[in-house]
């Protein structure tokens, strides 16, 4: 049996009388993929932000890698990697120059800095640009170096927010790759999208509508349910009777 590296119970945030995540509750196993839908304003960022302790809850329990989203906050921090879409790398800086800093940050030493940087350039093929600037190169390829730099200290759980926005089709399959192996190596994957496609790539799948978790099941499961024959036909029944958007 998996153990569960992400638990919530009741989990919620209020900014005012507006209440931005509404008394959720799910966990996700080790090793898992899974993805959190919802369509804008419903509440999946805010959420992250609470789970990888950068926004404390309201009220409302939650555990990530065993640590307490209220009082270990760091902890958490220091065990988890993070992507996003808006921001991942310094355009400023070097390809190596982004892997020397993130592996620091991360607390990487300088040894196995030099021997991952190595493997990550070789593998991802950017050897030849390891000395151009980050704001030079095509979004594909930030967008695959910034993953591989988010789980270069070998975190147990890697969230992913919107990580292949703006992607073109080939390049967000190359990067679901990655994704699979890093799930086959044992890194949790927590990953919201915009790619109804991209949703059926998943372990599970959790659609958000109002702050709300409104379903949650593996994407067969869930289309069953609904008597649908993809995800997007799922995500739309649902987010139908949302009331609120950004």
């Amino acid at each position: 049996m998996k153990k569960s590296v992400i638990q919530v119970k009741g989990l919620t945030r209020k900014f005012g009388d507006f209440t931005a995540v509404d008394n959720i509750s799910f966990h996700v196993d080790e090793g898992e993929i899974f993805g959190y839908l919802g369509a804008n304003g419903a509440g999946k960022t805010t959420a992250i932000r609470m789970l990888i302790g950068l926004l404390t809850p309201t009220h409302g329990e939650a555990f990530v890698s065993g640590y307490d989203v209220y009082k270990e906050a760091e902890m958490i921090k220091k065990r988890i990697g993070y992507m996003s879409q808006k921001f991942s790398l310094y355009g400023d800086l070097t390809v190596w120059e982004n892997i020397r800093l993130f592996g620091g940050i991360y607390g990487v030493s300088r040894k196995m800095i030099k021997r991952k940087s190595n493997h990550l350039l070789e593998t991802l093929q950017l050897r030849d640009v390891r000395n151009k600037k980050i704001q030079s190169l095509p979004l594909g390829w930030k967008q695959k170096l910034a993953f591989s730099i988010a789980i270069m200290h070998e975190p147990k759980i890697v969230f992913l927010d919107e990580p292949t926005g703006g992607v073109d089709p080939i390049t967000r399959r190359q990067f679901w790759e990655q994704i699979y192996k890093a799930s086959s190596d044992g890194i949790t994957v927590f990953v919201t999208t915009h790619y109804m496609d991209e949703a059926e790539y998943c372990d599970r799948v959790s659609i958000m509508v109002d702050g709300r978790i409104e379903a949650l099941d593996t994407p067969q499961g869930l289309k069953a349910q609904h008597d649908a024959k993809t995800i997007e036909e799922v995500f739309v029944q649902l987010a139908r009777g949302a009331k609120r958007a950004e």
